[in-house]
């Protein structure tokens, strides 16, 4: 099935307001265990040995000065708009430089 390149601007926008919806109502109830890699860290005893090559911009998804479950909801937020700018933007440089849309 195709859609007209008009119909597919307007479901990118559906999408980016589900994700916005998502991060905001769900990511402050998000378990706070840590994930796979970081648990296997734990267990094996190298956590502490491991080097930090790049700084996170928001470490452990919170925001300085911003109380718990807002903090990380913001933090949700912050990074779903990062990755659908980063994303619309690679994708308009990609468009213009095939003149094809897909």
């Amino acid at each position: 099935m195709t859609h007209s390149y008009q119909g597919a601007e307007k479901t990118h926008w559906w999408i980016l307001a589900a994700a916005i919806l998502v991060a905001l109502l769900l990511a402050p109830i998000a378990c706070p265990w840590p994930d796979g890699l970081e648990r296997v860290a734990e267990d094996c005893a190298f956590l502490g040995r491991a080097i930090t090559m790049l700084q996170a911009p928001i470490p452990d998804y919170s925001l300085p000065g911003v109380p718990g479950g807002a903090s990380t909801a913001l933090a949700g937020l912050l990074g779903v708009l990062v990755t659908f700018a980063a994303v619309w933007w690679l994708s308009r440089v990609v468009v213009h430089r095939t003149g094809r849309h897909c």
